[in-house]
């Protein structure tokens, strides 16, 4: 105790002459967040026009072929109006059981259907399983009109939604996909909308049905991914077809931490689809993994402070991310923790005070804060003096 006095005392002395309070100046470099492309295109015969890998985890682009090529994408397009309806789940505006009742535009519907009739009745439940499983159009437009009032306001917020996750090569006409001057994408944006759709971890109790029933037991769903019966770890996520866009896929599968989304647009038939869809995840699981980066070996637990109650902070680094490598790389990772330049009192829990930096071969993995652990109030005379105080009475 005596000992913590003398320290806050001498700090005092030293700090109240020069009147001089140092800036703490700390070493921030902006993380990189570009998406990056492989430079060198691995040799991956495709039969379709256009295809795009990207890891999930980093939103990297792992091998590309006319990726930003606008064409029609049929009923991937539904990839989009999913997304619309988790978040109205997720924000509470519509659930599960909810009751949506046909209207004679979502019964008009033609295409791949579940022959829903005007006021006809069916939980949003049923519905999503009909999207995604059977990717019903009509079940489609009535969820666009459940969630927005009618199908046009939901394509105005399905086309918002495109602009904010940057999908510039995207515009919306209707919530199915079916054939319409005008209504376009890319395999890039598909795979851009794709990502966002796999955040709602729920999608996924329905891209994993291969057969269920609806109607009670009167209707069958069967799903149109065949790749859930073929490919190891597969987990979703949407085929179309149309006369048009040809046979296209957004193909989701995970092994060992490694999410990847494979997108074929365009292929002349549906085993074309499944096929270049299951030759981009193989390459893409033979030549990368996913890595959960520890913590350095000599990792710092206090950070030494001025100005303070006290001469040092406790600290914490969360490590929450994962890091996208080349198969036979992962041992060239290294780490480095950098601590801001001479930290001054008040701290406050959950402040940074540093970073850990995991580099590979020169290039920046990524970057996790080092944050004070509890509060450090500012030096004051009146609680150097009690402390004082108390410890001569404690005597």
């Amino acid at each position: 105790m005596l000992k913590k006095i003398i320290t806050i005392l001498m700090t005092i002395t030293l700090t109240i002459p020069t009147l001089t309070f140092v800036t703490a100046a700390a070493e921030e470099a902006a993380p990189d967040t570009t998406q990056k492309t492989e430079t060198q295109p691995p040799e991956v015969e495709l039969a379709a026009p256009s295809a795009l890998l990207m890891d999930y985890e980093t939103g990297k682009v792992l091998f590309e072929k006319n990726s930003h090529d606008i064409r029609p994408c049929a009923s991937i397009t539904k990839v989009m109006t999913l997304c619309l309806i988790f978040e109205a789940i997720e924000s509470g505006k519509i659930a599960y059981d909810t009751i949506v009742t046909t209207s004679p535009i979502a019964a008009a519907m033609g295409g791949s259907d579940i022959w829903l009739v005007e006021g006809e009745q069916m939980s949003v439940n049923d519905l999503i399983k009909a999207i995604v499983v059977v990717s019903a159009n009509d079940a489609a437009v009535a969820m666009a009109e459940c969630v927005s009032g009618t199908e046009s306001a939901f394509v105005e917020e399905m086309n918002k939604k495109a602009k904010q996750l940057g999908m510039n090569d995207t515009t919306f006409k209707n919530c199915n996909g079916l054939d319409e001057d005008g209504h376009v994408t890319s395999a890039y944006d598909v795979a851009l909308m794709s990502r966002e759709l796999m955040k709602h971890d729920d999608i996924y109790n329905y891209t994993s049905i291969w057969l269920d029933y609806i109607r009670d037991g009167a209707t069958q769903l069967v799903n149109t991914n065949k790749l859930l019966k073929t490919y190891n770890g597969i987990t979703g996520l949407k085929t179309g077809t149309t006369s048009k866009a040809g046979a296209c896929i957004s193909a989701t599968a995970q092994r060992d931490g490694l999410n990847l989304i494979s997108v074929i647009l365009g292929d002349e038939s549906t085993a074309d689809r499944f096929t270049d869809a299951a030759k981009l995840l193989d390459y893409g699981f033979a030549n990368y993994s996913s890595i959960t980066p520890q913590l350095p070996e000599e990792n710092i637990t206090t950070v030494e402070i001025l100005k303070g109650m006290q001469t040092e902070v406790p600290v914490q680094c969360d490590i929450n991310g994962k890091f996208l490598m080349k198969k036979g790389s992962e041992e060239s990772i290294t780490s480095e923790t950098i601590i801001n330049e001479e930290i001054e009192a008040p701290i406050t829990k959950g402040q940074q005070l540093g970073k850990i930096v995991y580099k590979s071969e020169g290039e920046t993995l990524g970057e996790f804060p080092v944050t004070a652990a509890e509060d450090i109030a500012e030096i004051n005379f009146k609680d150097v003096f009690s402390l004082l105080f108390n410890s001569f009475i404690s005597f």
